[in-house]
């Protein structure tokens, strides 16, 4: 009878492991489907920006014989001289067989309003060249571009598509003749801002973006380590602490547009401080990222073992020599990781830069902190809300380069926290 029992017991027991064993698989198995289907989703999305954005790294360009009139440029007023005209003329050099005005306007609508400023640097550069007839290549316009990479289709009816079909034959023309290619696209690393799409560049958002990142580290870094250190260190264990404690982690958590308006009212309007310059991008970002950095830096020295602090307080050393000699150390690798995490944080901000002006359209690089500026995602912000399509390919490329820079910025506090970080 106790057989039996002791029996039926075991079945129990072993019924009752088979199921929880299955439901461990099944619980597995859900993880690993939610880590599948999350990777699957950002390759989605990296390979949607990815194809949308490569083709912006290469610009059509066309190659025209530009006879540099002394009667159009004057030596000593070279700034002023009518370099469109010129271009104009190469460009209608190419079709001589067109006579009709209507057809001379819409050839000139093929090259770039850029190509007078590219022939204005040739010239201011080497005066030496007035007279002669350079070849020169210049951008072509964005729908010719958008036509050449293929997002405007040729098998549309012409009233379906920007481009026509005389305008398709004289590309045609140009590529059979050689003058026109797909060449690397240095003005979009190169050139701020522009109305137009085959000029617009990174290079003033990505300045902006960099000094922006420079007055942040420099005053969130020391001020975010000094308060972990007296928070952790040397302040009291009282009702105050502890409020503040809670505030930092509620800062922490408190949606960033939040800080945009703190910087309005604060650094805009009473302290009347520049709008739209870095400056002011730095002092907001400081801000929203000191929570961060507070917080890893007090989980490092947290991490620290008591027998470091008291092996130095044992052999003479004062409180602030163990703090300075040998807690900050061993703790820094992890207070740097925090910092770069609350940097690459800062560096793809958007919402408290629109609120303190820095959503302004600016043409020029920044040269100083002061200058008017904007930064990456902002600049992405512009890009996306213009109706040309060539700027969809230019949004989703300044995409590819912020999410590089975050990438980078990420593995950099990675192998921090690997090369440095000690295990106790």
């Amino acid at each position: 009878m106790s057989e039996n029992h002791q029996i039926s017991t075991m079945d129990r027991v072993s019924v009752g492991l088979a199921a929880r064993y299955r439901k461990e698989r099944r619980f597995r198995l859900f993880g690993i489907s939610a880590i599948v289907a999350s990777l699957l989703f950002l390759a989605l999305l990296l390979a949607s920006i990815t194809a949308k954005g490569y083709t912006a790294f290469r610009q059509t360009e066309v190659l025209l014989d530009v006879y540099l009139d002394p009667a159009v440029l004057d030596v000593h007023n070279l700034a002023t001289a009518n370099y469109a005209a010129l271009v104009r003329d190469a460009a209608l050099a190419l079709f001589s067989q067109v006579e009709s005005r209507q057809d001379k306007r819409i050839i000139g609508k093929l090259i770039s309003t850029g190509a007078a400023y590219r022939l204005q640097d040739l010239v201011t550069s080497k005066p030496e060249l007035i007279g002669s007839t350079r070849p020169i290549w210049v951008p072509a316009d964005d729908e010719v571009d958008m036509f050449v990479k293929g997002h405007i289709p040729r098998d549309v009816p012409e009233a379906e598509r920007r481009v026509s079909d005389k305008q398709a034959s004289w590309i045609d023309q140009l590529v059979a003749a050689d003058r026109l290619k797909l060449k690397f696209n240095t003005a979009f690393f190169q050139a701020g801002d522009s109305r137009e799409p085959e000029l617009a560049g990174i290079r003033g958002a990505a300045a902006g973006s960099m000094f922006t990142l420079a007055i942040t580290l420099l005053l969130s870094f020391p001020v975010g380590v000094a308060a972990a250190v007296y928070l952790e260190e040397f302040a009291p264990k009282n009702r105050w602490t502890d409020l503040i404690e809670v505030n930092i982690n509620n800062l922490a958590a408190i949606p960033s547009i939040v800080f945009g308006l703190l910087g309005l009212a604060v650094f805009l309007n009473f302290m009347n401080l520049p709008r739209s310059a870095s400056l002011v991008g730095g002092l907001v970002l400081t801000l929203m990222t000191l929570p961060t950095i507070i917080i890893a830096s007090r989980a490092s020295l947290k991490s620290v073992p008591p027998s470091i602090r008291e092996a130095a307080l044992g052999v003479g050393a004062s409180k602030m020599q163990t703090i300075s000699h040998h807690i900050l150390p061993l703790a820094m690798p992890g207070m740097m990781t925090g910092a770069i995490i609350g940097m690459a944080r800062a560096l793809g901000e958007t919402a408290p830069l629109l609120m303190i002006g820095m959503v302004a359209f600016i043409v020029d690089v920044p040269n100083s902190f002061s200058d008017p500026a904007t930064v990456l995602p902002v600049q992405i912000f512009l890009w996306a809300d213009s109706p040309e399509r060539a700027f969809v390919e230019r949004t989703s490329a300044a995409i590819m380069i912020l999410l590089l820079l975050l990438l980078a910025m990420n593995a950099a506090a990675v192998f921090l926290r690997n090369k440095f970080e000690r295990r106790w």
